[in-house]
């Protein structure tokens, strides 16, 4: 039995119908701009926290000696491993370079620092919320094609 496809007879609905599909080409057409604003807020946030703490560098270390606590890491390694995350891998993100993994790697960093320090005001702890649910949209939809990943990709036929 063959399967038959039928139309809307109304063409108010006919005409809805491409409206709606007109409009969601458009959006598809945004994508690739809003994944790049999305990694580059991401970015801003991340990237301002660590050249904050090198601009300071005792005071970073006396916050990861007294306010954060980092399990199972020296309180001055902490200060180190965390600052770097916070300038290097938004690098990567901004640069569309391994944005996955690099996503992947600043959402553990945002989970540590969140569970990390027992003064966390609740809106301090949405903000972490929020760059964590940016970080896994990256994560689960990629960089989009602005990025230097999907240039690669295309380049290598991959």
């Amino acid at each position: 039995m063959e399967a038959t496809v039928t139309t809307p007879s109304s063409p108010l609905i006919r005409r809805a119908a491409s409206a709606y599909a007109a409009s969601a080409r458009m959006i598809d057409h945004l994508q690739p701009l809003f994944a790049l604003a999305l990694r580059l807020y991401v970015v801003r946030v991340f990237f301002t926290s660590g050249w904050i703490k090198i601009g300071n560098w005792s005071g970073t270390l006396g916050l990861f000696q007294n306010e954060f606590h980092v399990p199972l890491l020296p309180p001055a390694l902490a200060a180190v491993m965390g600052t770097t995350a916070e300038l290097a891998l938004p690098v990567f993100l901004l640069f569309g370079l391994g944005t996955r993994a690099a996503a992947v790697a600043l959402f553990i960093f945002n989970v540590v620092a969140a569970t990390s320090y027992p003064d966390l005001s609740i809106a301090g702890l949405k903000d972490h919320i929020l760059w964590g649910s940016l970080l896994l949209v990256t994560i689960v939809y990629g960089p989009g094609r602005i990025s230097l990943d999907h240039w690669l990709a295309r380049r290598l036929g991959v």
